[in-house]
Parts: structure tokens; C-alpha cells; sequence
């Protein structure tokens, strides 16, 4: 099978090598709150570090999506959002940025006036209508995820009859509706730690390899996420082993990109498994 490729800015590129997203949280209630930055300073050290441990792409998010929080208005989040994007435009042009937002307002602002090239969509366009066809209009690389309700809700809203089938029936039909407006470069995010219980979100990981059916690329987001803590004991701050772990196992089982507060770590992951893998066809 040819490898995956995503239109970025108008260049193509490969996935053949899992990319890395860094993780900018410049919400002051995200649930790890070793990655909160909201000073200039503390943006740009958080931008070189990602860059400087081989991050391919920064990810920045505006509203926190941790279970219960708190609502942000659209003119708080995009306020947030100028802050930290003002300073990757003057310093770091060339690097490509993703928002993470459900909100098709602020995702066109942050593409046409910031010149954003991937919008991150934590609720697969559910919570705002127009979402699909502004990425249609806008033409940049759309990460779908899986979530049922609102971060303020969605863990009340765990009850599938089975969840697998009806996360692959989700995303066949928002597909579909992408694909019919135009919408080439389409990334599934499965949806870790959104409205699923902790046993869930490893029947999740267990089924991976199942979303190779859509045959687009696959994000995984686990980085110190309470799946991992509230099964090992701990908190966020304790959780990079046990991410690392995870990150290995989704990218031996079809993971594409790794969206993570750690970065030099899931580097080193996707290089390790990247020599394994090659290992094995090289002896078949």
C-alpha cells in the first residue's frame, strides 16, 4: 500500500516516518499543568524545546478539553490564541501549526489571518455546523475526533451498546460528508479519554489496527492522560512511562502521528519502532 501523504501548505507530506506533534497549552486549567505557558517567554522556550527535541509540528489549543471544563467564550479563546500564534508567525513561520478548536469562526481566523495549516477538531464537527464546510473552504488538513457531548459532559456519555461499531460507523459517515465537500486530507483521532471509561479507552487501543480500514492517516493522543495514572496509581506528572508505552504500542499497531506534552521521548519512540519495523521486512 502507498503511504499516506497530507497536503500541507502546498507541499506534500509523507507519513511514512510517524510525525510528532507538540502539545502548546496556553489554557491556564489544562489537566497537565506542567504544559501551561501563557507568558511570552514561557511560549518561546516551550516552541524551541519542542522544536529542539524534533517536534514536527506544534499543536496550540486555546479552550482546555479536560472531563468538567470550565466554558470559554469564543473571544477569550481566540485572545489566547493571537497571543501565542502572534509570536510562532514573527520568530517561527516555517513551522507547521495545528488549533485545536470546534469552533469554525476561530478556526478560519487562525488559518487566513495566521496562516494555520491544520485545524484539530476535538468534536468532529458536532458541536459547530459550519465546521466542515469552512476546512472545505479553507482547504487544510481536518483532524477528526471521536467524542459524544461536550468536555462538560462527555463523561456522562459512555454507555455503547458497542462502542467500536459505533466509532467506525461515525467516522464512515463524516467521511463521507468531508469527502462530498471537497475535503482531501482528513486525519482520525479515536478519541482517548473522551467519553470513555478507562476500560474503554484500552478496548480502544486494543482495536487500533481496525482503523487502517478508512485507509487515512491516525492520530493518537495518550500523553499523561488518566487512562494511564488511574490505572498505575499517580497523577499526569507521573504518567511518561507509561505514555511512552502506549505511544509504542499505537505506533506498531498503525498509528501515524503522536500528538504529546513529551517530545524527545516520542521521538525516540517513533525512531526505535521505525528500526524494528524495518528490521523485520528486511528479513522476511
Amino acid at each position: 500500500m502507498l503511504d499516506k501523504t497530507l497536503n500541507i501548505r502546498g507541499t506534500l507530506t509523507s507519513l511514512a516516518m510517524p510525525l510528532v506533534m507538540g502539545i502548546l497549552n496556553i489554557t491556564p486549567d489544562s489537566f497537565y499543568a506542567g504544559s501551561r505557558k501563557q507568558t511570552e517567554t514561557a511560549i518561546e522556550d516551550r516552541i524551541r524545546e519542542i522544536l529542539s527535541e524534533g517536534g514536527d509540528w506544534i499543536d496550540i489549543g486555546g479552550y482546555s478539553s479536560r472531563p468538567d471544563a470550565a466554558e470559554v467564550t469564543p473571544e477569550e479563546e481566540m485572545r489566547r490564541l493571537e497571543f501565542a500564534l502572534h509570536i510562532l508567525n514573527e520568530h517561527y513561520p516555517d513551522i507547521p501549526v495545528s488549533v485545536d478548536t470546534f469552533r469554525a469562526g476561530i478556526a478560519r481566523r487562525c488559518v487566513e489571518e495566521y496562516g494555520v495549516a491544520i485545524i484539530n477538531d476535538i468534536s468532529g464537527g458536532e458541536l459547530d455546523a459550519d465546521m466542515f464546510q469552512t476546512v472545505a473552504d479553507l482547504k487544510v488538513p481536518y483532524i477528526m475526533m471521536h467524542m459524544r457531548g461536550t468536555p462538560q459532559t462527555m463523561q456522562r456519555h459512555t454507555d455503547y451498546s458497542d462502542m467500536m461499531e459505533e466509532i467506525m460507523l461515525y467516522f464512515s459517515r463524516k467521511v463521507r460528508q468531508l469527502r462530498l465537500l471537497g475535503v482531501n486530507d482528513i486525519i482520525l483521532d479515536p478519541g482517548f479519554g473522551f467519553s470513555k471509561t478507562l476500560e474503554q479507552n484500552y478496548q480502544l487501543m486494543s482495536h487500533l489496527k481496525e482503523f487502517s480500514i478508512f485507509e487515512l492517516p491516525l492520530l493518537v493522543g495518550v500523553s499523561r492522560k488518566s487512562m494511564i495514572y488511574k490505572l498505575l496509581g499517580g497523577t499526569p506528572a507521573d504518567s511518561l512511562n507509561g505514555t511512552t508505552v502506549l505511544n509504542t504500542y499505537a505506533l506498531l499497531n498503525g498509528a501515524n502521528i503522536l500528538r504529546v506534552h513529551d517530545v524527545r521521548a516520542a521521538v525516540e519512540a517513533v525512531r526505535l519502532v521505525n528500526e524494528l519495523t524495518r528490521q523485520l521486512t528486511v528479513d522476511k
